[in-house]
């Protein structure tokens, strides 16, 4: 099953995560001192944020997976389409390990397809001192 994911940059976290939280009606599953995420069923959303952008607004749209079988089947559509596609594989982004690949619609807008392994400690492992998020590498 997938579940929809909106990233967010925002100037001030602790004014967003309160204001996120209310309109959600629930509190985030994870906050870090520059990001925060809620994982929501009603509807199926992953909604993140972060201080990590130059200007507040979208950073990216995506999907995340349950199963791997269905970022296959995800990949495939883009391939099949014939969409610019960048295959990141195993990485690490976002407080998470995962397995994803990248589209661009035809304004520039970055869809992240990704299937989350597991939590990490830091943003990213391979810069974790670098400003930029996941989609900055996209096509």
């Amino acid at each position: 099953m997938k579940r929809f994911h909106v990233h967010l940059h925002v100037q001030d976290l602790d004014q967003s995560i309160a204001f996120y939280s209310r309109l959600f009606a629930a509190a985030p599953v994870r906050v870090e001192r520059d990001y925060a995420k809620w994982m929501l069923d009603d509807p199926r959303l992953n909604f993140a944020i972060s201080t990590r952008g130059a200007a507040p607004g979208g950073d990216h749209l995506g999907f995340q997976v349950d199963e791997a079988s269905e970022l296959g089947e995800l990949k495939a559509r883009a391939q099949a389409a014939d969409m610019a596609l960048l295959d990141e594989g195993a990485t690490t982004c976002c407080y998470a390990r995962s397995e994803k690949h990248w589209v661009t619609d035809p304004q520039g807008i970055a869809w992240e397809h990704f299937h989350t392994l597991g939590d990490i400690a830091v943003f990213r492992e391979a810069d974790a001192a670098s400003g930029a998020c996941c989609a900055a590498a996209c096509c």
